[in-house]
């Protein structure tokens, strides 16, 4: 009988704390990620205030758009009146990337060569087979717009420590994909400093 009652108080316990740990979790599961902007939106997550340490743009993938948008996010931080660089101080991590599973979209992108959205100073990349990239679940055309996300994550020079964090993300043409990135980083650094949930900024 005591094997019972104990077994039923674990159980009632663990019922309890189950909708906090839920709370945790990512659409896909995974515990302790929070689930990051629905498209249009960003999220910016402060730490704390964005120190005025010199601070290293790092890109994780090294193209012509991201290039160019790190230019972009160096100019808005050194407003600020943050020494810049591509090393040395704390680490800005940078990840742009541009997502078109469209059927008939417009931005090419395929796996071999340059998408659409890369201009004359892309680094070549090795040719492979030209398979178009799209959806394979049957369904119709044009089930998610071409998208434009960046994500900027701040670590300290000191055990990496996460600062600061902001998500954006906008539908936008490979034609366009610049100029909305531009304006995306433009609302993020309007209120760099507070922890918020808004509108990304997306061009019309």
């Amino acid at each position: 009988m005591r094997i019972v009652t104990s077994l039923t108080a674990l159980l009632m316990a663990v019922a309890a704390t189950a909708p906090a740990h839920a709370q945790l979790q990512s659409p896909g599961g995974t515990p302790g990620v929070a689930g990051g902007p629905k498209l249009g939106q960003l999220e910016i997550k402060a730490y704390q205030v964005i120190p005025k340490t010199k601070t290293a743009v790092q890109l994780t993938s090294d193209t012509a758009l991201a290039r160019n948008l790190r230019r972009e996010v160096m100019i808005r931080l050194s407003r600020r009146g943050n020494e810049v660089g591509f090393s040395g101080g704390n680490v800005m991590r940078m990840d742009v990337s541009y997502f078109d599973f469209s059927v008939g979209g417009d931005s090419g992108n395929t796996i071999g060569g340059n998408p659409g959205y890369e201009g004359p100073g892309a680094n070549p990349r090795l040719e492979l087979p030209s398979n178009k990239i799209q959806q394979r679940n049957g369904l119709g055309p044009n089930l998610s717009a071409p998208t434009l996300r960046i994500v900027l994550t701040l670590y300290s020079v000191d055990g990496g420590k996460v600062l600061w964090a902001a998500t954006s993300s906008c539908a936008t043409h490979a034609g366009t994909a610049e100029a909305t990135g531009i304006a995306m980083i433009d609302t993020i650094f309007q209120a760099a400093d507070k922890n918020r949930t808004a509108d990304a900024g997306c061009p019309l």
